[in-house]
């Protein structure tokens, strides 16, 4: 047990607080460095000091040992529900499994699957699950497929809230689209479109932003998130775009993903995405866009020549058996990488780990990517594509997002390099105390104001709940044990 030395979890310290341990990833000159045995001193929410001994004085020393104090981790899609993909793991085809409307479930009329309530507490549930996996910012992602159209801002205004409270930082609104895939017959996918829907959508996108960006002392931006790209017209994406420049905020839009999207942008408008994008002037530095699996060598030059970032999300891709092609050829364009969970467990490290198995794999060649190279796609990447230099970094006068990893884990013995043990051991299990703007809001898996335990059990319930609506939302509703089976046939235990 760390002795925290009088520091309250949910609380800054009042005064100077210096930490030290085994490790401390600074920065300088552009990028990380290692330093032995070095000290951070934080004072308010931002660094005073970064490096290897600190002469002036302090409050308090809190030395963490065998560790690696390192810069938070920076999540732009970061999972903010229940997550549903996981449904998706063992149960194809997804047209059969409830992933997209039917049309049978569309003119009964959609609803919203779960209440306020429950909509507010899966964000904060997802907020402390983020904290546990070291991750200090986060762009929230949801899925609209179990949504009656798209999100509110009475959720938004609750997950605002709990950042607040917990102690993250998040960029965020209500995700909004004009469309939606409905299933018109076996395997057979439309696009169908609401367009004033979607416009309201960004409306009420703009006006939350405009309420709520700078509150809990800016833990809180503004991010418009419109949902998919094959989702969105022409008219959504140039005023989505004119409504970011006025705001002076990012833009998240999925695209060049997958086949569904593939083929339905081609389909609607002869072009892969991003080359529609590119011909509305949609593409810019202000374009967060997740994922690029699809992208072609012609999308990735688009995105490399308007400064657009790519966030890769390679545990949720490899798991659907697509990966980007490939980290290593998409740096070398001089396009940004960040980083993404968007699944569930939200684990950062372990993404790290697959993201270089699989470039590793793609390219044939272990030298493709280094453990660094993810690293920096987590840190600086991420804060890049946000335009925060004050971010994903150690060092004097940026802010004090701290993640603190355990390097004496028993499950990734022995320890060599931090930065290789960390991205090979492979799981945020080993974070082990979490600052965001100078506050501890997570320390040896506690999270302020947050009981995980009866967290853990809510959310069970309320995802059962959720499960059993599928039939309602299925081709030709079939029972949940037909439309998820078990991994093996369950055992009859009765006796004759």
């Amino acid at each position: 047990m760390i002795d925290l030395k009088d520091l309250k979890l949910g609380a800054r310290a009042d005064s100077r607080t210096l930490l030290t341990a085994q490790w401390v990833l600074g920065h300088r000159d552009g990028s990380h460095r290692l330093i032995p045995n070095g000290e951070v001193v934080i004072e308010g929410g931002s660094l005073l000091y970064v490096g290897p001994r600190f002469e002036g004085e302090v409050a308090r020393r809190i030395d963490f040992g065998a560790a690696m104090i390192s810069p938070g981790l920076i999540d732009l899609d970061a999972l903010s529900d229940l997550d549903t993909t996981i449904l998706a793991v063992d149960h194809q085809p997804g047209w059969a499994k409830g992933r997209v409307w039917p049309r049978s479930y569309v003119e009964r009329g959609p609803y919203e699957m779960y209440s306020q309530e429950e909509l507010a507490f899966q964000k904060r549930f997802s907020f402390a699950q983020l904290l546990l996996n070291g991750i200090t910012t986060a762009a929230p992602i949801a899925s609209l497929f179990y949504r009656e159209w798209a999100e509110t801002v009475e959720e938004f205004a609750a997950a605002s809230d709990a950042a607040g409270d917990l102690g993250l930082r998040v960029y965020l609104s209500p995700a909004y689209r004009s469309g939606g895939m409905v299933l018109e017959a076996p395997g057979q996918l439309e696009a169908v479109f609401d367009e004033a829907r979607g416009l309201q959508g960004l409306t009420d996108a703009i006006g939350f932003i405009r309420d709520h960006d700078g509150r809990h002392g800016g833990l809180v931006r503004g991010l418009l998130a419109p949902d998919r790209v094959e989702t969105c017209t022409e008219t959504l994406l140039r005023r989505t775009a004119d409504a970011a420049r006025d705001l002076d905020c990012s833009i998240r839009l999925h695209a060049a993903q997958g086949t569904m999207e593939v083929d339905t942008v081609r389909r609607l408008h002869g072009k892969t995405a991003p080359e529609w994008m590119a011909s509305l002037g949609f593409l810019s530095s202000r374009l967060i866009a997740p994922h690029a699996t699809q992208a072609t060598a012609t999308d990735l030059k688009l995105y490399a020549d308007n400064g657009v970032s790519i966030v890769h999300c390679p545990m949720v891709s490899a798991r659907g058996g697509s990966t980007l092609n490939s980290f290593r050829s998409v740096k070398e364009r001089g396009i940004n990488i960040a980083m993404g969970t968007d699944t569930t467990p939200p684990d950062m490290l372990m993404n790290l780990l697959i993201g270089l198995i699989t470039c590793r794999v793609v390219e044939g060649d272990t030298a493709a990517v280094s453990c660094a190279d993810l690293f920096d796609a987590a840190t600086l990447g991420g804060a890049k594509a946000l335009g925060r230099s004050d971010l994903g970094r150690l060092e004097a006068g940026a802010r004090a997002d701290i993640a603190v990893f355990d390097l004496m884990d028993h499950h990734m013995a022995p320890a060599i390099d931090p930065i290789t043990t960390l991205v090979v051991g492979g799981s945020g299990r080993v974070t082990k105390t979490v600052f965001v703007d100078g506050r501890l809001s997570m320390h040896e898996g506690k999270v302020a104001g947050f009981d995980m335990d009866a967290a853990r059990l809510q959310a069970q319930k309320q995802f059962d709940g959720l499960i059993a609506k599928y039939p309602e939302r299925s081709w030709a509703h079939p029972p949940i044990s037909e439309i998820f089976p078990p991994s093996y046939p369950l055992e009859d235990l009765r006796h004759e």
